[in-house]
């Protein structure tokens, strides 16, 4: 089957043709290197959420050989701890050796690997490739758990020395609250309980919803706004509310949606992101609305722009980023009905986590 052939299910009338997405899609693979890693663009450096984000939307286009080679590379390179490091420097193609670039762990850089392992698994119907990968996304949630604290919040990292830093992000926690759930549906998939994770989703999404207070005050950051919907803890009506109040604050008409206040900067990934949101909450017509906003951030290529200054009429910075062009393409095969894009973002047949509320009064 021809590229475009394979993206015909990407187009999306005012943001993608079958043959734009095509070329997005060769873009991301251009920057994968022949170990399977996918730096942020060649000469960068590559972190393990961003390459699964890219590697998804490999998936979601039908390239299931290059995103598999993007997990096995998670594979050969996960730490004995079950983490990966923050980031790691891109390196020449036939080399294939993890050299990080930032020695510390990320609990939501480290979770996300389940997430991007059950979409394959849901793409793929891989059994072979689920067994394989099993082990290390039990590893790496482990290691995230970790970091989890009394109150269910995650602590946000590991210092290259070991050092927990137990202050909490409610965006990282909240991807965290995706990726638990990914992981307690591959559980369920091979019939192989985790009570203890269930009990850990249970207090994280407690702690989303009703306890902002343990977590580092982030709100001038858009991700802090649309990402406990995204990732799947609050939903329902306190979602519409949390969405609808700081709307205006964020989304800027026709070019996409500032990342932080007051910047006169909207994103990509940004805006891509809160299209999901909005397509989970079943506003598809506002998440279209979202993602044809964002067309000047097209480059001639195929990529995207990661960010447009609009007081200055200026793209920054100057790269064209895999998770920017990965994830306008996550949002696309959503909004287009993707099977397994609309079941990790969807939420609705992931597993649920015990729900503290209780036996804990808080």
């Amino acid at each position: 089957m021809s590229s475009t052939g394979r993206t015909e299910r990407l187009a999306l009338d005012g943001v993608l043709t079958a043959e734009e997405a095509a070329a997005t899609v060769a873009g991301i693979l251009a920057a994968q290197r022949s170990d399977g890693a996918i730096p942020w663009f060649r000469g960068h450096h590559l972190d393990p959420w961003d390459h699964t984000e890219a590697a998804m939307a490999l998936d979601a286009a039908g390239e299931h050989g290059a995103a598999e080679r993007a997990y096995l590379w998670l594979a050969r390179h996960q730490n004995a701890d079950g983490s990966w490091h923050a980031a790691y420097a891109d390196r020449p193609d036939g080399v294939d050796t993890a050299e990080p670039q930032d020695a510390g762990r990320e609990s939501n850089f480290v979770a996300y690997v389940a997430v991007g392992v059950w979409h394959h698994y849901l793409a793929t119907g891989d059994d072979r490739f689920l067994e394989r990968m099993w082990p290390v996304v039990h590893a790496a949630v482990e290691f995230v758990l970790g970091l989890q604290q009394p109150g269910g919040e995650i602590g946000w990292k590991r210092e290259a020395d070991g050092t927990a830093v137990t202050d909490a992000l409610l965006t990282g926690s909240s991807s965290v609250h995706q990726a638990l759930r990914c992981a307690l549906a591959i559980a369920e998939h091979r019939e192989d309980p985790q009570p203890d994770w269930e009990l850990a989703a249970g207090a994280l999404g407690h702690a989303i919803r009703r306890h902002p207070e343990r977590f580092l005050d982030k709100d001038r950051y858009s991700m802090d706004w649309y990402y406990p919907v995204l990732g799947g803890a609050v939903t329902g009506a306190q979602a519409q509310e949390r969405i609808e109040g700081r709307w205006d604050e964020f989304v800027v008409p026709g070019l996409g949606v500032r990342c932080v206040l007051p910047n006169p900067w909207v994103t990509g990934g940004e805006s891509c992101e809160l299209a999901l949101t909005l397509w989970a909450m079943g506003e598809s017509d506002r998440a279209l609305e979202i993602l044809r906003s964002i067309t000047h951030l097209r480059a001639d290529n195929g990529m995207y722009w990661t960010g447009y200054v609009f007081e200055d009429e200026a793209v920054w910075p100057v790269e064209q980023t895999t998770w920017t062009a990965g994830s306008l393409l996550l949002a696309v095969a959503a909004l287009g009905g993707d099977e397994a894009t609309t079941a990790v973002f969807g939420g609705q047949e992931l597993p649920a986590g015990l729900e503290p509320d209780c036996c804990t009064g808080g």
